[in-house]
């Protein structure tokens, strides 16, 4: 061999630390090659990532999910009482288990996505929502009703609040409205598939009190596997490491954490009236053994919550929260009317009313929360709302079990519906009380929030690139 083919086959070999890599040792060779083997492991990583709007949709699923775990037992609640002889405060109590340990998670957990990623932390709750669910499927005694829902009530709590913070930051610009309407429209959905798709399997399938939670498994699972492919990093994520430490609002959104918590928590208090207690009343009045028919009738409630949700996002946060307590008043109104006077066509109302009420004092409570939060303790922050409504709604739904079983289901309803028109007139007043243009600042702030203080995000095909404050780039490019 000649010494200049020798020369040329040492310029073009691999170096020590190139071996088998390919790479030129060519000036100029190496790094464009490298360069391009750098943007092919990222367009391969890229092509299994999920885009901007298939991040949001599939975001909207885990919101979806977390109210179906909710009511997913509220059509074999019966089957349970008829097999095993159940009293209404034993079925109370396993309803009260649900919420009770989402506010335990909350409390413990409620931020933790914003430190790990809002992927990791709903994969994790899909995971435990999903080992709750099989055991409902195979449960043989009271005893594993409980575990289930608690299990169930660790999926909703790590997954709730992730799941919501995600939607705002999967969508446009300036569309944080559309986000909380999607949210509440994705949680009445949620409900009223439970309800039907729940008494449907019930009154038609075999295994009546298992089929229902095996298909609730399957779609469980889908869920997860359309979650596994959401971007891994966000340029949400705080730049430090998580510890355990108390729940704590943002400074400067303690006032309208309060009026928001208020409108959500009276929101979440139907849940006590309307799953747990409701199914015994449309049973009683309806008068049919059909468990679908009972929950079409429930479900109502459910599907205005869910069209009032879409077509409300145009209001201000505050009419929506006013409005919301004045319908859920009304509707308590009936409720109670019905039970007294025995007649379909009230309950009927009153639950398309609730349902109203239900959307409007939700749908206000999260925008206000949403313009308000700082993008990169979004998730804690929503998680601590969610905290205060699900220790109200967990709370008002063993005590009325308690009162259902003593003195019997109208004494209970009665309470029921007092205590939510009592919330109701706390929320009216606090509305009004908080100055006028703080609220409508953080409404309509909404867009410049959602640009300064969260990231800029530019979307190429499926590759997402964050791109900080100015404030957080040492820490950010450190990061990466």
């Amino acid at each position: 061999m000649s010494s200049l083919e020798k020369s040329q086959r040492d310029r073009v070999s691999p170096g020590p630390q190139g071996l088998g890599s390919g790479v030129s040792n060519i000036p100029g060779v190496s790094s464009a090659r490298s360069e391009t083997v750098t943007q092919r492991s990222r367009l391969k990583t890229a092509s299994y990532t999920l885009g901007q709007r298939a991040s949001f949709w599939v975001s909207a699923g885990v919101v979806g999910h977390t109210l179906w775990m909710g009511a997913a037992p509220s059509m074999t609640y019966p089957i349970y009482a008829a097999q095993w002889h159940l009293t209404p405060t034993v079925t109370a109590a396993i309803f009260a288990v649900y919420p009770l340990m989402v506010a335990v998670v909350l409390t413990s957990f409620g931020d933790v996505s914003d430190y790990v990623g809002r992927r990791v932390t709903m994969l994790l709750g899909l995971s435990a929502s999903l080992l709750g669910a099989l055991i409902f499927a195979v449960a043989p005694n009271v005893a594993w009703l409980f575990a289930g829902r608690a299990f169930m009530g660790i999926g909703v709590g790590l997954s709730v609040g992730p799941s919501a913070a995600a939607m705002v930051e999967f969508s446009a610009a300036s569309q944080s409205k559309r986000a909380s309407s999607i949210t509440t429209a994705a949680q009445a959905l949620g409900f009223a598939s439970a309800l039907l798709i729940g008494g449907a399997l019930i009154e038609y399938a075999p295994l009546p009190a298992r089929l229902s939670f095996c298909v609730l498994c399957v779609i469980l699972v889908a869920l997860f596997v359309a979650a596994w492919f959401l971007p891994r990093q966000t340029a949400h994520e705080t730049l430090t490491r998580w510890r355990f430490k108390a729940p704590s609002m943002p400074v400067g959104t303690r006032k309208t954490f309060v009026v928001s918590a208020m409108a959500v928590t009276t929101a979440y208090t139907h849940g006590a009236v309307i799953p747990s207690l409701g199914a015994q009343v449309a049973q009683d009045l309806v008068r049919s053994t059909n468990v679908l028919v009972n929950g079409a009738a429930l479900s109502l409630f459910a599907i205005v919550a869910g069209v009032v949700g879409i077509l409300a996002r145009p209001l201000p946060s505050r009419v929506s929260m006013s409005l919301g307590a004045l319908a859920s008043t009304g509707a308590m109104i009936l409720l109670a009317s019905s039970v007294a006077d025995h007649r379909l066509l009230l309950f009927l109302m009153a639950t398309a009313t609730a349902g109203v009420g239900y959307s409007l004092l939700f749908l206000g409570g999260l925008q206000g929360i949403n313009a308000a939060a700082p993008a990169e303790h979004r998730g804690g922050t929503l998680s601590m709302l969610y905290l205060v409504a699900y220790l109200a709604m967990g709370s008002v739904a063993s005590l009325l079990g308690v009162v259902a079983t003593a003195c019997g289901l109208k004494v209970a309803i009665d309470l029921g519906a007092g205590a939510i028109a009592l919330l109701c007139g706390v929320t009216i007043v606090l509305v009004a009380s908080t100055r006028t243009s703080r609220l409508e600042r953080s409404s309509l702030r909404t867009a410049g929030s959602l640009v300064h203080d969260r990231p800029t995000t530019h979307w190429h095909g499926n590759v997402r690139n964050p791109q900080p404050p100015e404030s957080h780039l040492v820490g950010w490019r450190r990061q990466r």
